[in-house]
């Protein structure tokens, strides 16, 4: 019984299939409004370094779905590894709520914190891993194209947080994983060994990258606490771009994801994002319901087995 979530890697293939077959079932008993107040009286602690659109209202939402409640707390209310340890903030919260969820720079402070809580915890962004985010992609790919096993899904730019979580979940469901970035953006070779022979593959021109791909994925090119870099991250991201001219190079059936927010003119054209909106923000609305999923699983079943 797995506690946390924290990382895709310690979960096998079944287990995350079965997570994603849950959310488009509990998907559909929302919308036909069957949902179970599974969670009522229990109450999600959310710890936010990192603002976000996507990850406050989510949660929020699903708790509220299934008749929970959740808390949401700053840096500057908690003080996270500063005015107080992860360990002790784990300690306490863990005492008082249901579950936690962190949003947070370092992927140390997550880790510490789901060793210490006696109750799960969920990583809902470090600078390593979006494991979520994850999730809610693979979910709308399945929901798009039926069984995932045996599909392409090609990532675009950065080798960033978003691509390693990717890399993990398309690894454990049979996909492939092409990551096509230019040098100094791929990612590490100690990850890249820890992945299933034959499922990754690194390739340098995005053409190239995208001619078998069945889903071509891109982020921000400059995230949070990246500023100070950004004239030089897009210059030499800018052949990375998704456009119509990189569409071509891509099969006919192939779609466009995007975790969000985009900056159109620089990882994105306006006319690509435009022309795959609907795949774009149908993954923005499944964040709501994977993480329901998750944390029903997490909270009232007590783990994911």
């Amino acid at each position: 019984m797995m506690k946390d979530f924290v990382n895709l890697d310690p979960f096998s293939g079944e287990q995350l299939q079965d997570l994603i077959d849950r959310a488009i079932a509990d998907k559909a008993l929302f919308r036909q409004g069957k949902l179970q107040p599974t969670l009522e009286r229990k109450t999600l602690a959310m710890i936010f370094e990192k603002p976000s659109l996507r990850t406050r209202v989510s949660f929020e939402t699903a708790m509220t779905h299934l008749g929970g409640h959740a808390i949401y707390m700053t840096q500057g209310d908690i003080g996270l590894g500063k005015r107080e340890s992860a360990e002790d903030t784990a300690a306490v919260l863990g005492r008082m709520c249901d579950a936690i969820m962190a949003r947070t720079f370092s992927h140390e402070m997550v880790e510490r914190l789901a060793a210490a809580s006696p109750t799960p915890v969920i990583n809902a962004l470090t600078d390593y891993s979006h494991p979520c985010q994850a999730m809610a992609d693979l979910m709308t790919a399945q929901e798009h194209f039926g069984p995932l096993q045996g599909r392409t899904l090609v990532f675009v730019g950065d080798g960033n947080n978003v691509a390693r979580s990717l890399a993990q979940g398309c690894a454990a469901l049979g996909m492939r994983f092409i990551l096509a970035a230019p040098e100094g953006y791929e990612l590490e070779q100690a990850f890249v060994d820890s992945l299933p022979g034959g499922c990754y593959s690194l390739v340098r021109e995005p053409a190239r990258a995208v001619k078998d791909a069945d889903v071509l994925y891109t982020d921000t090119w400059v995230s949070m606490g990246q500023e100070k870099e950004g004239q030089k991250r897009k210059s030499d991201l800018s052949a990375f771009q998704i456009n119509a001219e990189l569409l071509r190079a891509a099969p006919s059936h192939a779609v466009v994801m995007h975790c969000l927010p985009a900056y159109k003119g620089c990882e994105i054209t306006a006319e690509a994002f435009d022309a795959h909106a609907e795949t774009i923000f149908a993954e923005a609305e499944n964040r709501l319901h994977f993480q329901r999923t998750l944390l029903n699983v997490l909270i009232a079943e007590g783990g994911i087995r």
